[in-house]
């Protein structure tokens, strides 16, 4: 990771008029998607670094399509911690994202233990905790993408997946023993 202090920042100010609202709302999923924060009232703020700016293009095309105009600033300082704004905006939404996952984390062992508590072994109930899984893990290799500043709560919620994977996992194995049948044992 890079430290903070050698990033470099960018500044994102697009206009896209108001209606149809299809256009704006648009722009901000690229930009969330991208990593970006807001900074100000219509300006967004990123890491200069290609995880972030790869994703620009497409943020500028879909700001054109709406019929608006993007520029894109490097930030500098003009006093010495002016750049902190930047980078303590960047780092709460992150430390936000990283505490959500651990806590969506916390919902799936949750229900694991529910449906082990209740003895629902059903290979339907083993698929939608597998796509509950799944989607944490896509989310996780997504904040991951994103995590520039190498966050502690990276490594928490790293841990906190690991265990309910493991967590999924049994309960795999309880729902096929349920619902497979037992080996037979073979004659000597």
């Amino acid at each position: 990771m890079t430290s903070a202090t050698d990033l470099r920042w960018l500044l994102v100010v697009p206009k896209v008029p108001a209606q149809p609202s299809r256009h704006r709302v648009a722009v901000w999923r690229e930009l969330r998607r991208a990593g970006a924060v807001p900074a100000a009232a219509g300006v967004w703020t990123l890491p200069d670094l290609p995880a972030f700016t790869d994703h620009l293009p497409t943020v500028r095309e879909l700001v054109e399509r709406g019929g608006g105009s993007m520029t894109v600033l490097v930030a500098a300082p003009y006093a010495s911690d002016d750049l902190g704004l930047l980078r303590d905006a960047f780092e709460a939404v992150r430390r936000d994202e990283w505490a959500e996952l651990v806590r969506d984390c916390g919902k799936l062992s949750a229900e694991i233990a529910k449906e082990i508590a209740q003895q629902k072994l059903t290979f339907g109930e083993l698929e939608e905790e597998e796509q509950s899984l799944e989607r944490l893990r896509r989310w996780h290799r997504d904040l991951l993408r994103r995590d520039a500043l190498g966050l502690p709560e990276a490594a928490d919620a790293t841990a906190r997946l690991a265990a309910v994977t493991e967590e999924l996992a049994a309960y795999a194995e309880l729902v096929f023993a349920a619902n497979l049948p037992a080996d037979e044992p073979t004659d000597g």
